[in-house]
This record gives C-alpha cells, sequence and structure tokens, in this order.
C-alpha cells in the first residue's frame, strides 16, 4: 500500500488535473466544441484513473487493520457516497500501467506547451520579418515610382537631344566632306611642291655643273693665251662633268649609324620577346633559338629579293624621264630612301613564313604557328630592306652549325663550352659590312657539334602539321 500512494504522490497526478483543468478554461472560447469535447473526457478519463488508485490505496488499507477496522468510516462516508447513484468502473489496466500512461500524458501536455511557445515565438518572428519586408516593398516602390519619373524625363530630353544631334551630325558630315576635299587639294599642292623641289634641284645641279664648265672654258682661254705648252696639252682634255651629292649619299653615315643601333635593338627588346612567346609552347631552348636565328636569316634573304625587285621597278619607271647629274642607278637609290614606306614588308613576312614551314631543321608544336614571331619577322625585314640602300650595304654573315668558331665574328652564349671548337648552332647573326665586322652575333660551342649534327641529319623523324599540310618538320 505505501509503495502505491508513493507512486501517486510522484506522478503529481492532482497537479497535472489543476493544470488541465487551468488550460481547458483559458482555451475554452478558442477551441472548437470536438477540442472542448476531446479535452473534458480526457479530464474525466484522468479522474478516474486517480480515483482507482485512491481505491486501491482504500482496499488495501482496509485490508490491512483486520476485519472490523474502519468499518464505521466505510459506513459514515463511502456507502452514503456510493448511494449518491455514482458508479465507479474497475479499471482493466494494472496500477503501474495506468502511472505510466499518467506519465505520458504529463510528458506530451509539457512537450505540447513547448510547441506552442515555439509556434508563438515564429509567429511572432514571422510577423516581424512581413513588416520589414512590407517597408522594403513601400520603400522599392517608391524608388521605382521616382525612376519612372526620372526615365520620362529623359525620354524628353533624349527626343530633344536627338533633334539637336541629327543637326549637328549633318553639319558635321558637311564639314567632313569639306574638310577631306581640302585635305586632297592640299595633297595635290604637295604634290605639285615635291615635284617643284625636285626641279629645283635638278636645277641647281644644272647650274653647279654649267658653273663648272663655265669655270674651265675660263681657264682654256686664260690658258689658250699663255706660251707654255702645258696648257695647250690641258685644252685638248675634255671637260669632268662633277655630280652633286644625292639625299641618300648625303645621309649615308646617318642611316648607317641608326640602323646598326635598331639591329641592336632587334637583338635586345624583339628577340627576347619572341623568345619566352615560344616558350610558352616549346620546352627546349635550343630550338627556340634555332627558330629565331632561322626566322633573321629568313627576313634578309627575302628582304633582300624584295629590294633587288623593287629597285628594278623604280629604275624602269624612273628611266623614262629621268635626266640630271646623277645617275640612274642614284636616283632610283635616292626615290627608296625617301619613300621606304611603299615597301610591302607583309608580304615579306608572309614569304619568309612560308619559308620557315617547310625549313627541316626546326620543328614546330602543331597547334601553333610562325605568325606567332610575326613581329621580330617584320622589324627584322624592315631593317634589312633600309640596309640595303646604304653605299655599301649591310649584310649577315654566312653562319653553318658545326663551322669553326670566330671570336671576332661571335660572342659565345652563357651554356657554351669555352674550350669547344666548333659551333653547335647559332642564336643570333652576325652583322657585316664587306668583309668586316659591323655587329657580333651570338653562338652555342659544345664539344662534339659535327657528330651530334650528323646524327640529327641521319635520324630525322618527319612530323606533319594539320594547319600546313605541305610542310614537313624535323626535330633536330
Amino acid at each position: 500500500m505505501a509503495d502505491t500512494l508513493r507512486r501517486l504522490a510522484n506522478t503529481s497526478s492532482f497537479s497535472l488535473l489543476q493544470n488541465k483543468l487551468e488550460s481547458w478554461h483559458q482555451d475554452y472560447h478558442i477551441i472548437s466544441c470536438e477540442q472542448n469535447l476531446n479535452r473534458c473526457c480526457e479530464l474525466i478519463e484522468l479522474t478516474a484513473k486517480i480515483q482507482g488508485q485512491l481505491f486501491s490505496i482504500l482496499n488495501l488499507t482496509a485490508a490491512g487493520g483486520g476485519p472490523y477496522a474502519g468499518v464505521d468510516t466505510l459506513k459514515t462516508r463511502l456507502l452514503p457516497w456510493l448511494g449518491s447513484c455514482f458508479s465507479m468502473a474497475k479499471p482493466t489496466i494494472t496500477d503501474d500501467a495506468s502511472l505510466q500512461l499518467i506519465q505520458d500524458s504529463v510528458e506530451k501536455d509539457r512537450k505540447l506547451r513547448e510547441l506552442s511557445a515555439s509556434h508563438e515565438n515564429d509567429m511572432q518572428k514571422m510577423e516581424t520579418q512581413l513588416c520589414s519586408v512590407r517597408l522594403q516593398l513601400d520603400t522599392t516602390r517608391a524608388e521605382l515610382s521616382a525612376a519612372h519619373n526620372e526615365l520620362d524625363e529623359t525620354k524628353s530630353k533624349s527626343a530633344t537631344t536627338l533633334l539637336a544631334t541629327e543637326d549637328e551630325i549633318l553639319q558635321l558630315r558637311a564639314d567632313l566632306r569639306s574638310a577631306q576635299e581640302k585635305v586632297e587639294i592640299y595633297k595635290r599642292k604637295l604634290d605639285a611642291l615635291d615635284d617643284y623641289e625636285h626641279q629645283i634641284r635638278l636645277l641647281r645641279n644644272e647650274v653647279s655643273y654649267l658653273s663648272t664648265e663655265k669655270a674651265m672654258l675660263h681657264e682654256r682661254v686664260m690658258r689658250s693665251r699663255s706660251p707654255s705648252p702645258l696648257p695647250r696639252l690641258s685644252c685638248s682634255s675634255s671637260p669632268m662633268r662633277s655630280e652633286s651629292p644625292t639625299r641618300a649619299q648625303l645621309t649615308n653615315s646617318s642611316r648607317h649609324a641608326r640602323l646598326v643601333s635598331r639591329f641592336s635593338d632587334l637583338y635586345a627588346v624583339e628577340r627576347l620577346e619572341a623568345q619566352t612567346l615560344l616558350r610558352r609552347y616549346i620546352a627546349e631552348l635550343e630550338m627556340v633559338q634555332k627558330i629565331i636565328f632561322i626566322a633573321a636569316v629568313e627576313s634578309f634573304k627575302t628582304a633582300k629579293l624584295a629590294y633587288r625587285q623593287f629597285k628594278l621597278h623604280v629604275k624602269k619607271t624612273l628611266s623614262v624621264s629621268h635626266y640630271g647629274p646623277e645617275s640612274l642607278e642614284d636616283a632610283a637609290v635616292d626615290y627608296i630612301v625617301r619613300n621606304l614606306d611603299l615597301y610591302d614588308v607583309q608580304d615579306s613576312v608572309n614569304s619568309v613564313i612560308n619559308a620557315m614551314n617547310v625549313n627541316p631543321r626546326i620543328s614546330f608544336p602543331p597547334e601553333v604557328d610562325f605568325a606567332f614571331i610575326s613581329t621580330l619577322i617584320r622589324e627584322t625585314c624592315r631593317v634589312a630592306f633600309a640596309m640595303q640602300t646604304l653605299d655599301p650595304p649591310l649584310d649577315l654573315a654566312f653562319a653553318s652549325d658545326g663551322e669553326l668558331y670566330n671570336d671576332s665574328k661571335y660572342r659565345r652564349s652563357y651554356d657554351s663550352e669555352f674550350a669547344a671548337p666548333l659551333v653547335m648552332y647559332h642564336v643570333w647573326p652576325a652583322l657585316v659590312e664587306g668583309s668586316a665586322v659591323i655587329v657580333k652575333g651570338e653562338a652555342v660551342t659544345r664539344r662534339g657539334a659535327l657528330m651530334s649534327r650528323s646524327r640529327s641529319r641521319s635520324s630525322s623523324p618527319v612530323r606533319s602539321r594539320s594547319l600546313s599540310p605541305t610542310r614537313s618538320l624535323v626535330s633536330v
């Protein structure tokens, strides 16, 4: 009996019953009729369970007091209460199960209260966020309205500005046509001025020639009056025709110095840029340096050929109307010096690239093309073309792999074997004037250069490229 009473006290059944009554009282006018009935039934069941526990304790207590103990209490209190037609069905479950159900009900009620409180908090947060979103929506609507008003104002201003802009465009086009017409007039005047300058130069040369002839004739007359036999011998000789120097001859030294300096800049600037670009696609430094050297040599060959063809064309054109103290050759060179911009350098660049595509000494990855180093090729062609107008012209020294190293023509690269007598390959060509070296080149010297060269020639795997079907590449 004491254990049953202790379990009943620990479950706090009456406190739970009171809490449920208070909760029902608070929610009575909020919840529906079905929910009110369910709560009422729940309270009745809970009360019946508690009364069943109390009747069990009453039975145990009466049994523990003997056959006649507590008879008066039962007669005076329990029997009248039972006589009021209240009946309590005996629970069909055990006491332990009833207590467990009460505990479960208490736990569920606690969780329900916690969920209700959490739901209320969530609802408050959502209402706060809803208010914030509504405020942002009102602000956005106000900004949108202001943007619409600004757009309308901009449209009205743009319509007005567009009309003014069309008038300005028409006026600018008229001004442009007028300016172009003036430019054409000035070009014609400039061409005429060039012709006048050429005629003036020719007339000056003719005056100089006539003055020289006049002086010689005057000298002959003076000597003819002298009895000395020496003037008689000099009178029989024909007068020498002096030629005034052309522009090309006058600027030869300055152009020589400028072109030599530009050739050094090609080695120091354009060559290094091309080498950096090629190293992105070719891992071997030796192959990169060979490609750059062959590009420089092919550029000089192509530029020299283009100069000869251009010079023949100029001589053919000038031969019809040429006259003056200078020869046709000098006049052609002078014309080329004054019109170096007429040189079709792009055609030479294409020719150099085509020549390198069929060169068996170099290889190139199939995903790139020699057009990557077109800047180096273009500048080298221009320098080589201008060098042919010098007197004497500048050219590259002959070079071949495996040749004997010449300290007057080349300097060794940093990775060379300084005791090796033969050139493995060339990094940059040497510039010569006749047989004199003007600018040294650069070469790589290593032992066994001839042997490695012969082995590379005997084993030459041919590789075709998709970009250039006619090109066969040999890895050296």
